[in-house]
């Protein structure tokens, strides 16, 4: 189960989608510089994660995305003043007081039409085929993204950057990236590995498989993961296999509950079996960081590696 299915669950949503916040502070320079200074000009032909060849008469002005981690990649490459809409899961991003399309799964498509984008980019694993083909039959055209892996993730950085025209900014963000990465596997070169469960859901337990951006992450900040042989991206686990593995530690994404999602586990038969509760090894990170697979994956690492080596933080 992907991190993203909250979108699909509005009973749990506000549990796992309580605040999100762009760190736009966190930024460098080169992706908050305006972008008409970088803006080419000229047709811009982009092969999207489905196969399709998405051409533009030029690069996007008017741009809508369903995609948090792709909205977080726009403003990162400096395309604020280019998006005409936001989602629901949007908020805390500065970006409040453009209008909703609703959710990124199963948006408003009349409220998109009124906005007159000339690029919505959009889901390519979870989004209905339904939308993209009313989308186009109207003549908005839709670039669909897969972000299941950092490689993924920069290759959605490199196609915005160049649907766009904003191809430095998105060099200059990836390279950011890539040297946040770095820093943080440097950091904890040579320190024991413990085995991590992350808790993308917990009935049943679901975990992110080793072939996913969390996962990826996970093992830069000197983790690994608990079901390495599992072969699903988002594989359930049987609760008495997870109790047997003994995790070292519990990576739970939180929503600003305070802990309240880890505190409930630990009451919870079997769960609270894991001894990774009674020594402290069960850890919350913000969702809206380790959930995005966008330019705030650095951060994620960071974050996670301060969890699971927090003598490696720097001081």
């Amino acid at each position: 189960m992907p991190p993203w299915s909250h979108l699909r669950r509005p009973a749990h949503a506000a549990a796992f989608l309580a605040a999100a916040v762009l760190a736009l502070a966190s930024c460098s320079d080169d992706r908050q510089r305006p972008a008409a200074e970088s803006a080419a000009e000229g047709a811009v032909s982009v092969v999207d994660d489905a196969g399709r060849t998405v051409t533009l008469p030029r690069p996007a002005r008017r741009i809508v995305a369903l995609m948090p981690s792709a909205t977080e990649t726009l403003l990162a490459l400096g395309a604020r003043d280019r998006l005409a809409g936001r989602t629901d899961f949007d908020a805390g991003m500065g970006i409040d007081s453009l209008p909703s399309v609703g959710g990124g799964l199963t948006p408003s498509v009349e409220t998109i039409v009124s906005l007159r984008p000339d690029l919505v980019i959009g889901w390519e694993t979870e989004g209905p085929a339904a939308l993209r083909d009313r989308l186009t039959g109207v003549g908005i055209p839709v670039f669909a993204v897969k972000t299941e892996d950092t490689t993924d993730v920069f290759r959605a950085i490199r196609n915005l950057g160049r649907l766009t025209g904003l191809e430095r900014a998105a060099d200059s963000v990836s390279a950011s990236l890539r040297g946040e990465l770095e820093a943080v596997r440097r950091s904890v070169e040579g320190r024991p590995r413990p085995t991590v469960f992350y808790v993308a859901w917990y009935d049943p337990p679901t975990t992110a498989g080793p072939k996913t951006f969390i996962t990826q992450l996970i093992e830069t900040a000197g983790g690994s993961p608990a079901f390495p042989d599992a072969t699903a991206l988002w594989p359930n686990v049987s609760l008495e296999e997870l109790v047997r593995r003994q995790p070292d530690f519990l990576v739970v994404p939180d929503a600003g509950a305070g802990g309240a999602r880890v505190a409930e586990l630990r009451r919870t038969p079997g769960w609270r079996e894991l001894r990774a509760f009674s020594e402290g090894r069960a850890v919350t990170i913000p969702d809206r960081v380790v959930n995005r697979p966008g330019p705030r994956i650095g951060e994620a690492a960071r974050a996670l590696r301060d969890a699971l080596h927090p003598e490696a933080a720097p001081r």
